[in-house]
C-alpha cells in the first residue's frame, strides 16, 4: 500500500523528533574529555613499553657512536676512516631526530644529543621508581656494545694506525650491540608500532652491512677482528 502524500510532512516531523535529545533541544557533538583523547591516541599511536625502552636507549647508543666518530678527523689522516665516520655521524644524527620525535608524540621523556655527541638526559620524573638512573630508568652504560669509560679513554689517546684499528674494533662491537638491541625488542614483544618496526629493521640491516664493511677495513689495516 502506498503512503498518502498528505502523511509525508507528518512522518518527517516524527523522524526529526526521534533524533532530537530529550527536552526537544538539538545540540552539537559532545566535546571530547581528556580520557577520550587518551583513548583516541592509544588507538592512533599504539606502542609497548618495549618500544619506548628501545627508542630511548637507542638515542644514547647512537650518541656514543657520534661522539667517537667525531674524534676521527683529529686522530687519523686515513681518508677512508674519515668517510666512514662522516657516514655514521650523518645517519645516526637523522636517526636520533626520528626517535626524539617519536617519543615526544607519545608524551615520553625526550633525551637530546649535542652536535658533539654528548647525551643530555631529560629531567628525572619524581614519580619514576627508577629515578636516579640514566634517562629516568634506562642505564645506558649497560647497553650492548657500549664502550666503558676506560675504553673511551684508551681510544681517545690513540693516534694514526693504532687509532684506526682500535676504532674499527670498538665500532664493530658497538654496531653488534645495536643489532642485539633490535633482537631484544622483538623478543620482548615490541615493534608493533609501524615506525618502530621500520626503524628497527633499518638499524639491523644497515648496521649489519656496516659491520661487514668495517671488518674488511680492519683486515686491510692488519687488525684482528674483535671477539
Amino acid at each position: 500500500m502506498r503512503t498518502s502524500l498528505s502523511l509525508l510532512p507528518l512522518l518527517a516531523l516524527v523522524a526529526v523528533a526521534a533524533c532530537a535529545p530529550q527536552g526537544g533541544v538539538a545540540t552539537g557533538p559532545t566535546p571530547m574529555t581528556e580520557a577520550d583523547r587518551v583513548r583516541a591516541d592509544s588507538i592512533r599511536l599504539p606502542y609497548t613499553d618495549a618500544d619506548v625502552t628501545f627508542m630511548t636507549e637507542m638515542i644514547g647508543h647512537h650518541a656514543q657512536a657520534i661522539l667517537i666518530s667525531r674524534w676521527v678527523p683529529s686522530h687519523t689522516d686515513d681518508a677512508e676512516m674519515r668517510t666512514l665516520a662522516a657516514r655514521i655521524i650523518n645517519a645516526q644524527t637523522d636517526d636520533i631526530a626520528l626517535m626524539r620525535r617519536w617519543l615526544a608524540e607519545r608524551g615520553k621523556p625526550v633525551p637530546s644529543v649535542t652536535p658533539d655527541g654528548v647525551l643530555v638526559p631529560p629531567p628525572a620524573d619524581p614519580n619514576d621508581e627508577h629515578a636516579g638512573h640514566d634517562m629516568g630508568g634506562h642505564d645506558h652504560s649497560m647497553m650492548a656494545g657500549m664502550l666503558t669509560p676506560a675504553q673511551l679513554t684508551e681510544l681517545d689517546a690513540a693516534r694514526g694506525d693504532q687509532f684506526n684499528i682500535l676504532f674499527l674494533q670498538r665500532m664493530i662491537n658497538h654496531h653488534r650491540g645495536a643489532v642485539t638491541m633490535v633482537q631484544t625488542l622483538i623478543r620482548d614483544g615490541g615493534a608493533i608500532d609501524e615506525t618502530v618496526f621500520r626503524f628497527a629493521a633499518d638499524v639491523e640491516v644497515d648496521q649489519s652491512t656496516e659491520i661487514r664493511r668495517m671488518l674488511t677495513m680492519l683486515l686491510e689495516r692488519d687488525g684482528l677482528p674483535p671477539a
